[in-house]
């Protein structure tokens, strides 16, 4: 039975044009989309099959054999290639020779990144998975969104809290630890409920060290942790503003509202709270996050904050800026970071981004409803 939902991501068109590597947390659906959408026009090797994996760590070079054994000119999919660096040499010796064309999928490139893996030098590009966003949910629900987060199988489930403390005990711990990608973990535990009470706030790496009972360098390489197992991204400053002197510190978000929320013990989402209005922020950053990487759009995204604090939440390139507010009603208060931006004369368009029903003009300052927003990012026309 197919899902309630459409994935963006076209793997059959990607792979027309180059072998890929596809990374995406675990729980993003992966390996369900390689079923639906490659179906029997790939030959699928699970390195999660433990029998799979110890004749291939034995002998990489069986890859070579198993291959042969698929039709001529198939797809390969490689599902959880960080498990065994070592093959990808044997990866970027059959694109060479037999033209094969690879999917690589995997939910770190901690061990590609650290292990020295040949990432075979431009002969595969590399795609992201995201979690479900607004454009691929028929039915579209904001304040589930923003408590459960997106994650197909909790957006599917009858417990959602259930499906998400699973998530945060089994990987966010366990497999993290079974990684052997940290030494102390309850050391970790502590860290992770410390960044995420800090999601999506300008990283003080002092404080954050000293809440969570760690010297800064340890908690340095938990942040590079959780950016290398896709599990959080760092979104950078944007310093060309010229007017006002903008500060360079970045800001770190998690992958997922759900799993944040799952982090800090969230039960119930008020709306009129503090937390509510992050979590609307968090999900504006992950569709934007989702759309850039699905457009193939090379735009980095950015927040931009002044030395005297005027802020504005998400700048796209050079091209357009994004303040968000929770509020269904606006106020001239609210534009107050845009129109400090605006004074930069860069950006075509200046968008404040609210749940307020009503579409006006401020200057140069468009006020739209969030789904009108979305909808504009997904179809193309805003960037």
């Amino acid at each position: 039975m197919s899902p309630p939902f459409l994935r963006r991501l076209d793997l059959p068109g990607l792979l027309a044009r180059k072998s890929f590597f596809l990374f995406g947390p675990r729980g993003t659906g992966k390996s369900f989309l390689v079923r639906e959408q490659l179906g029997g026009k790939a030959l699928v090797l699970d390195l999660l099959r433990s029998d799979l994996y110890l004749r291939l760590a034995a002998n990489p070079s069986d890859l070579e054999e198993i291959a042969a054994a698929a039709p001529a000119h198939s797809l390969i999919v490689l599902d959880e290639v960080q498990k065994l660096p070592p093959l990808l040499d044997e990866v970027h010796r059959l694109i060479e020779s037999r033209g094969l064309r690879f999917l690589l999928t995997g939910s770190s490139a901690r061990k590609l990144r650290r292990g020295q893996a040949n990432l075979l030098a431009g002969r595969a590009w590399t795609a992201s998975l995201f979690p479900l966003s607004f454009c691929e949910l028929p039915g579209f629900d904001l304040d589930r969104m923003l408590r459960y987060g997106g994650l197909p199988s909790v957006v599917l489930s009858q417990e959602p809290e259930e499906d998400l403390r699973a998530y945060v005990h089994t990987y966010l711990y366990e497999e993290v630890q079974a990684e052997g990608l940290v030494r102390r973990l309850p050391a970790f535990s502590r860290f992770l409920v410390t960044a995420a009470l800090a999601n999506g706030q300008l990283l003080n790496f002092a404080q954050i060290a000293s809440d969570a009972a760690a010297p800064a360098s340890t908690v340095r390489e938990y942040y590079s942790i959780l950016e290398d197992t896709l599990l959080g991204f760092l979104l950078p400053a944007w310093t060309k503003s010229t007017r006002r002197k903008a500060i360079a510190t970045s800001r770190f978000y998690f992958f997922d509202t759900g799993i944040w929320h799952a982090l800090i013990g969230t039960r119930v989402l008020e709306r009129n709270t503090n937390l509510y209005g992050r979590s609307f922020e968090h999900f504006i950053a992950m569709e934007l996050r989702a759309y850039l990487g699905y457009a193939r759009r090379d735009d980095p995204l950015c927040f931009w904050r002044s030395k005297h604090g005027h802020e504005v939440d998400f700048v796209i390139g050079d091209h357009v800026a994004v303040e968000v507010k929770a509020s269904r009603k606006i106020t001239k208060r609210d534009l107050h970071g845009l129109c400090a931006l605006q004074d930069e004369e860069v950006f075509r368009h200046l968008l404040l981004v609210s749940q307020d029903p009503t579409e006006t003009r401020s200057g140069a300052v468009r006020c739209v409803h969030y789904r009108t927003f979305l909808t504009e990012l997904w179809d193309g026309s805003l960037l």
